[in-house]
C-alpha cells in the first residue's frame, strides 16, 4: 500500500511554544464500538446532528436526506461488529459527512460528538497488508498509536476513497 497519506501536501505544521516545528495531520476522530477512527479534515464536508435515515438497510447502507441531496449512510458499527448502534444512540448521535476527490458524499453515523485532533506524522504508520488481505479494517489506510497516561489509544485513519467504493 502506498504511503500517500504521510507524503501528502495537505498536512499542516504545528509550531510549539519552544519554536520547534512538528509536522502533523489534522483529523476528525470518532469512536465506533471500542475502536477509534479518523478522517482527514480535508475530506469532511459537514458534521451534523443525526438526521433521519431512510430506506431498508442493506449491508449497513442506508440513505439520508441532507440539504438538497440524498447521500449514502454507511453504518460502520454494523459492518465491523455485525450489530447496530442502539436506537437511542442513532437518534441522538451525529452524522459525519465525508467527500471523496470527485465530490461524492457519504455519511458515517456516530454516537458521540467527534473531536478535532492533530496526529504527529512521525507516529502514523501504514496498516499492514495482512489486515487488508484478511479484510480486517480494509477501509483503514493508516493507524496512529497515541500513548497517554490513563490509557493509550490507537486511531485508524479511514481511506475515504475505499469507504465510498464500498458504499
Amino acid at each position: 500500500m502506498k504511503n500517500t497519506l504521510i507524503q501528502s501536501k495537505s498536512h499542516s505544521l504545528k509550531h510549539s511554544n519552544i519554536g520547534d516545528a512538528v509536522a502533523s495531520l489534522k483529523v476528525v476522530v470518532f469512536e465506533i464500538g471500542n475502536l477509534n477512527f479518523a478522517v482527514r479534515i480535508e475530506t469532511v464536508y459537514k458534521v451534523m446532528h443525526q438526521t433521519p435515515v431512510y430506506a431498508r438497510e442493506l449491508n449497513g447502507l442506508r440513505i439520508a436526506h441532507v440539504g438538497d441531496r440524498e447521500i449514502i449512510v454507511v453504518d460502520l458499527h454494523r459492518r465491523l461488529f455485525h450489530s447496530r448502534i442502539t436506537a437511542d444512540a442513532s437518534k441522538k448521535g451525529y452524522l459525519i459527512i465525508v467527500k471523496n476527490r470527485e465530490g461524492k458524499l457519504c455519511g458515517i453515523p456516530v454516537a458521540v460528538v467527534p473531536a478535532l485532533m492533530e496526529l504527529p506524522l512521525s507516529k502514523i504508520q501504514v496498516v499492514p497488508e495482512s489486515y487488508h488481505q484478511a479484510n480486517i479494517l480494509a477501509i483503514a489506510s493508516h493507524f496512529c498509536y497515541i500513548p497517554q497516561a490513563e490509557a493509550s489509544m490507537i486511531i485508524f485513519v479511514l481511506d475515504v476513497e475505499q469507504l465510498l467504493q464500498a458504499a
